[in-house]
Protein backbone atom coordinates (compact mmCIF):
# COMPACT_ATOMS: atom_id res chain seq x y z
CA UNK A 1 0.00 0.00 0.00
CA UNK A 2 1.54 3.62 -0.57
CA UNK A 3 0.82 5.85 2.21
CA UNK A 4 0.77 9.48 1.46
CA UNK A 5 1.40 11.12 5.15
CA UNK A 6 0.92 14.89 4.38
CA UNK A 7 2.51 15.99 7.52
CA UNK A 8 5.71 15.14 6.96
CA UNK A 9 5.73 18.43 4.97
CA UNK A 10 4.42 21.80 6.76
CA UNK A 11 1.33 23.36 4.85
CA UNK A 12 -1.81 25.20 6.19
CA UNK A 13 -3.03 21.59 6.57
CA UNK A 14 -1.38 21.77 10.01
CA UNK A 15 -3.55 24.78 11.32
CA UNK A 16 -6.94 22.50 10.76
CA UNK A 17 -5.47 19.53 12.25
CA UNK A 18 -4.25 21.39 15.24
CA UNK A 19 -7.99 22.81 15.36
CA UNK A 20 -9.91 19.49 15.18
CA UNK A 21 -7.41 18.52 17.87
CA UNK A 22 -7.42 21.41 20.31
CA UNK A 23 -9.72 20.77 23.62
CA UNK A 24 -10.86 24.27 23.23
CA UNK A 25 -11.38 24.98 19.43
CA UNK A 26 -13.46 21.33 18.50
CA UNK A 27 -15.99 22.89 20.91
CA UNK A 28 -17.90 24.59 18.34
CA UNK A 29 -19.36 22.01 16.32
CA UNK A 30 -20.22 24.03 12.65
CA UNK A 31 -15.92 25.30 12.82
CA UNK A 32 -14.96 21.51 13.34
CA UNK A 33 -17.33 20.14 10.71
CA UNK A 34 -15.76 22.84 8.57
CA UNK A 35 -12.30 21.98 9.31
CA UNK A 36 -12.54 18.11 8.69
CA UNK A 37 -14.27 19.43 5.54
CA UNK A 38 -11.15 21.26 4.51
CA UNK A 39 -9.15 18.56 5.39
CA UNK A 40 -11.18 16.50 2.72
CA UNK A 41 -10.69 19.42 0.61
CA UNK A 42 -6.65 19.26 1.03
CA UNK A 43 -6.19 15.30 0.74
CA UNK A 44 -8.34 15.22 -2.34
CA UNK A 45 -6.45 17.75 -4.12
CA UNK A 46 -3.41 15.81 -3.26
CA UNK A 47 -5.31 12.66 -4.10
CA UNK A 48 -6.11 14.16 -7.87
CA UNK A 49 -2.70 14.34 -9.00
CA UNK A 50 -2.34 10.77 -9.23
CA UNK A 51 -5.74 10.25 -11.12
CA UNK A 52 -6.01 10.27 -15.13
CA UNK A 53 -6.68 13.20 -17.18
CA UNK A 54 -7.55 13.77 -20.85
CA UNK A 55 -6.79 16.82 -23.39
CA UNK A 56 -9.89 18.89 -24.51
CA UNK A 57 -10.86 22.16 -25.70
CA UNK A 58 -12.31 24.50 -24.43
CA UNK A 59 -13.59 27.54 -26.14
CA UNK A 60 -13.61 30.95 -24.20
CA UNK A 61 -14.99 34.61 -25.09
CA UNK A 62 -11.65 35.62 -27.34
CA UNK A 63 -10.55 32.06 -28.75
CA UNK A 64 -10.44 28.38 -27.46
CA UNK A 65 -7.47 26.33 -25.32
CA UNK A 66 -6.34 22.85 -24.62
CA UNK A 67 -6.61 21.67 -21.14
CA UNK A 68 -6.64 18.60 -19.32
CA UNK A 69 -9.12 17.29 -17.50
CA UNK A 70 -10.06 14.65 -15.19
CA UNK A 71 -10.78 11.42 -17.08
CA UNK A 72 -12.07 8.97 -14.31
CA UNK A 73 -15.23 7.50 -12.59
CA UNK A 74 -15.24 8.42 -8.93
CA UNK A 75 -17.19 7.07 -6.39
CA UNK A 76 -16.81 8.36 -3.07
CA UNK A 77 -17.88 6.54 0.09
CA UNK A 78 -17.98 7.62 3.36
CA UNK A 79 -18.77 6.16 6.65
CA UNK A 80 -21.83 7.72 8.47
CA UNK A 81 -21.68 9.15 10.43
CA UNK A 82 -18.90 10.78 11.28
CA UNK A 83 -17.39 10.37 7.47
CA UNK A 84 -19.90 12.63 5.94
CA UNK A 85 -17.79 16.01 6.95
CA UNK A 86 -15.18 14.44 5.35
CA UNK A 87 -17.06 13.29 2.23
CA UNK A 88 -18.56 16.97 1.58
CA UNK A 89 -15.08 18.05 1.07
CA UNK A 90 -14.01 15.83 -1.21
CA UNK A 91 -17.57 16.11 -2.99
CA UNK A 92 -16.27 19.80 -2.97
CA UNK A 93 -13.49 18.96 -5.79
CA UNK A 94 -14.75 16.26 -7.15
CA UNK A 95 -18.17 17.64 -8.15
CA UNK A 96 -19.28 14.97 -10.53
CA UNK A 97 -18.60 11.98 -8.32
CA UNK A 98 -21.00 8.93 -7.73
CA UNK A 99 -21.26 8.67 -4.03
CA UNK A 100 -21.78 5.67 -1.83
CA UNK A 101 -22.43 5.67 2.10
CA UNK A 102 -22.29 2.91 4.58
CA UNK A 103 -22.78 2.97 8.33
CA UNK A 104 -20.03 0.86 10.44
CA UNK A 105 -20.37 0.96 14.61
CA UNK A 106 -18.26 -0.72 17.39
CA UNK A 107 -20.77 -3.07 18.88
CA UNK A 108 -18.90 -3.48 22.36
CA UNK A 109 -19.80 -7.34 24.38
CA UNK A 110 -19.34 -7.92 27.54
CA UNK A 111 -15.75 -6.69 27.67
CA UNK A 112 -16.34 -2.77 27.24
CA UNK A 113 -12.26 -3.38 25.69
CA UNK A 114 -13.43 -5.56 22.80
CA UNK A 115 -15.74 -4.78 20.11
CA UNK A 116 -16.68 -5.90 16.60
CA UNK A 117 -17.53 -3.73 13.53
CA UNK A 118 -21.14 -4.09 12.24
CA UNK A 119 -22.16 -2.92 9.13
CA UNK A 120 -25.61 -1.94 8.84
CA UNK A 121 -27.04 0.64 5.91
CA UNK A 122 -25.50 0.45 2.88
CA UNK A 123 -26.27 2.55 -0.75
CA UNK A 124 -23.91 2.26 -3.31
CA UNK A 125 -23.45 2.40 -7.25
CA UNK A 126 -21.49 0.06 -9.55
CA UNK A 127 -18.10 0.07 -8.44
CA UNK A 128 -16.71 -1.82 -11.63
CA UNK A 129 -13.41 -0.33 -13.28
CA UNK A 130 -14.24 2.83 -11.23
CA UNK A 131 -12.05 5.04 -8.92
CA UNK A 132 -13.22 3.86 -5.21
CA UNK A 133 -12.68 6.59 -2.19
CA UNK A 134 -13.32 5.40 0.81
CA UNK A 135 -13.31 8.07 3.37
CA UNK A 136 -13.09 7.85 7.68
CA UNK A 137 -11.81 10.84 9.10
CA UNK A 138 -10.45 8.61 12.11
CA UNK A 139 -8.05 5.33 11.15
CA UNK A 140 -8.02 3.66 14.74
CA UNK A 141 -7.73 0.17 14.60
CA UNK A 142 -7.98 -0.14 10.69
CA UNK A 143 -11.17 -2.77 11.08
CA UNK A 144 -13.68 0.15 10.18
CA UNK A 145 -11.90 0.69 6.86
CA UNK A 146 -11.46 -3.56 6.11
CA UNK A 147 -14.93 -4.01 6.99
CA UNK A 148 -16.71 -1.27 5.01
CA UNK A 149 -14.00 -2.43 1.87
CA UNK A 150 -15.39 -6.03 2.09
CA UNK A 151 -18.83 -4.92 2.44
CA UNK A 152 -18.79 -2.94 -0.55
CA UNK A 153 -17.36 -6.15 -2.47
CA UNK A 154 -20.81 -7.27 -4.23
CA UNK A 155 -20.87 -3.94 -5.92
CA UNK A 156 -17.74 -4.65 -8.16
CA UNK A 157 -14.18 -4.84 -8.23
CA UNK A 158 -12.99 -0.87 -8.51
CA UNK A 159 -9.93 -0.25 -10.45
CA UNK A 160 -8.10 2.03 -8.06
CA UNK A 161 -8.52 2.38 -4.27
CA UNK A 162 -8.23 5.52 -2.39
CA UNK A 163 -8.64 5.85 1.45
CA UNK A 164 -9.18 9.15 2.95
CA UNK A 165 -8.18 9.49 7.18
CA UNK A 166 -7.75 12.75 8.27
CA UNK A 167 -5.84 11.49 11.53
CA UNK A 168 -5.15 8.01 11.90
CA UNK A 169 -2.80 5.16 14.68
CA UNK A 170 0.12 3.44 13.14
CA UNK A 171 -1.25 0.34 14.27
CA UNK A 172 -4.19 1.05 12.27
CA UNK A 173 -2.27 1.80 9.35
CA UNK A 174 -0.24 -1.02 9.47
CA UNK A 175 -3.30 -3.10 10.00
CA UNK A 176 -4.57 -1.64 6.54
CA UNK A 177 -1.52 -1.98 4.99
CA UNK A 178 -1.38 -5.57 5.71
CA UNK A 179 -4.73 -6.30 4.66
CA UNK A 180 -5.24 -3.58 1.41
CA UNK A 181 -3.57 -4.74 -1.64
CA UNK A 182 -0.14 -2.98 -2.92
CA UNK A 183 -1.85 -0.61 -5.70
CA UNK A 184 -3.94 0.51 -2.57
CA UNK A 185 -3.31 4.49 -1.66
CA UNK A 186 -3.62 5.85 1.99
CA UNK A 187 -3.78 9.84 1.62
CA UNK A 188 -3.55 11.04 5.68
CA UNK A 189 -2.97 14.19 7.21
CA UNK A 190 -1.88 13.02 10.47
CA UNK A 191 -0.07 9.12 12.04
CA UNK A 192 -0.01 8.86 16.14
CA UNK A 193 1.73 6.47 18.20
CA UNK A 194 -0.47 4.23 19.87
CA UNK A 195 -4.52 3.35 20.65
CA UNK A 196 -5.26 3.16 23.87
CA UNK A 197 -6.91 -0.01 25.91
CA UNK A 198 -10.19 1.09 24.40
CA UNK A 199 -9.52 1.39 20.53
CA UNK A 200 -9.32 5.05 20.40
CA UNK A 201 -6.06 7.31 18.88
CA UNK A 202 -3.58 8.94 21.38
CA UNK A 203 -3.63 11.86 21.53
CA UNK A 204 -6.00 12.01 18.64
CA UNK A 205 -8.98 13.96 19.51
CA UNK A 206 -11.98 12.26 20.92
CA UNK A 207 -14.64 10.71 19.34
CA UNK A 208 -15.30 12.85 15.59
CA UNK A 209 -18.87 12.11 15.14
CA UNK A 210 -19.94 13.04 18.61
CA UNK A 211 -17.80 16.50 17.89
CA UNK A 212 -19.33 17.16 14.49
CA UNK A 213 -22.96 16.10 14.95
CA UNK A 214 -23.75 16.31 18.94
CA UNK A 215 -22.89 13.04 21.43
CA UNK A 216 -25.30 9.81 21.23
CA UNK A 217 -26.62 7.22 23.28
CA UNK A 218 -24.93 4.27 23.76
CA UNK A 219 -26.44 1.02 22.97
Amino acid sequence: MHIHNLSQKNSVLNTFISEIRHINVQKDSMRFRRNIERIGEVLGYEMSKLLSYKSSNIETPLGNCSIDLLNNDIVLCSILRAGVPLHNGLLNYFDSAENAFISAYRHHKQNPESFEIIVEYLACPNLENKILVLADPMLATGQSMVATFDALKPFGTPKEVHLISAIGAQKGVDYIAKTFDDNTHLWIAAIDEKLNNKGYIIPGLGDAGDLAFGKKLQQ
